[in-house]
């Protein structure tokens, strides 16, 4: 008899045990389900952001980039919706930048020998600068790089220069919406 409540009592401490690890990793799960920028939102007195045309440095030699590439940008912070873009004069904000690199290079080479390359990345590097105007305060100063890729048996290099410009853009849009 003692046998059968030695192992009711093994059992009753094993599930125990069970349902309290059970307990502490739903806790863990919960707060690990908790999601958050490295920052905060905007500051309450930034209502409104400037972002005049970016300059072209890169001397990659691609027609209207300087246009896209800012296009872009304001049109990212137009459907954010965390800060209206103005014009400088009236703007509590600033974001100014140049593209500073365009790079198009190898990024597989075929297998098989005669070292055909089949797909090209071209990676753009731009410098942005953020300034509250109200303050009069630098709120930072950055560089941002990112990627697209094409194939060359069909895509072409513009698919994957606007795909690094989408992708560089949302990393600055993040930065300064965020990044407090």
């Amino acid at each position: 008899m003692e046998t059968v409540q030695g192992k009711s009592r093994f059992r009753s401490a094993a599930v125990c045990a069970l349902l309290f690890t059970l307990n502490v990793s739903f806790v863990l799960f919960l707060a690990g389900c908790v999601y958050s920028f490295s920052g905060s939102s905007v500051p309450k007195h930034l209502k409104t952001i400037a972002i005049p045309l970016f300059e072209d440095q890169s001397g990659f030699g691609e027609p209207n980039l300087k246009e896209n590439f800012t296009t872009s940008l304001i049109n990212l912070f137009i459907n954010d919706n965390s800060l209206e873009v103005a014009e400088r004069n009236t703007a509590d904000s600033i974001l100014e930048g140049s593209i500073v690199s365009v790079q198009d290079a190898p990024s597989v080479i075929s297998p098989g020998g005669g070292g055909q390359v089949s797909v090209r990345r071209v990676t753009i590097t731009v410098h942005v600068t953020f300034q509250d105007l109200k303050l009069r305060k630098k709120m930072w100063d950055k560089n941002f790089s990112n990627w697209g890729e094409y194939n060359t048996s069909g895509d072409t290099r513009a698919t994957a220069l606007t795909d690094a410009v989408s992708k560089v853009t949302q990393d600055i849009l993040i930065e300064t919406v965020s990044g407090w």
